[in-house]
């Protein structure tokens, strides 16, 4: 079934999707994600500047890298955090698990 104003199922992606649009990238799933890849990494920063021993601090540029992947989230992230959910079965987990695999990455 195509999805038209008549298929929808709710007037927000019907009838109101226009108006709406604007919403889409803060209140879709997409945007439930990039909030938590953004709260992630400023947890994980502030882990690192809470002194722990176990926790050394980062540097500049480990911040950096940890910032950007939220700066430039997109969808192709967000459909990884989404594969990764299928195995782990817990939201936040994929999220924790799609950072330290792009920080792996990175020279």
């Amino acid at each position: 079934m195509t999805l038209t104003a008549l298929t929808a199922l709710s007037p927000l992606d019907g009838r109101y999707a226009a108006k709406l649009a604007a919403l889409r990238p803060l209140l879709s799933e997409f945007g439930l994600m990039h909030r938590r890849v953004q709260v992630e990494v400023e947890w994980f920063i502030a882990l690192s500047d809470a002194g722990f021993a176990e926790f050394k601090p980062l540097s500049e540029a480990a911040r950096g890298l940890l910032r950007s992947l939220a700066l430039r989230f997109s969808e192709a992230d967000a459909q990884a955090i989404k594969d990764i959910e299928r195995t782990t079965n817990h939201d936040v987990k994929a999220v924790e698990y799609w950072i330290k695999a792009r920080i792996e990455h990175e020279p």
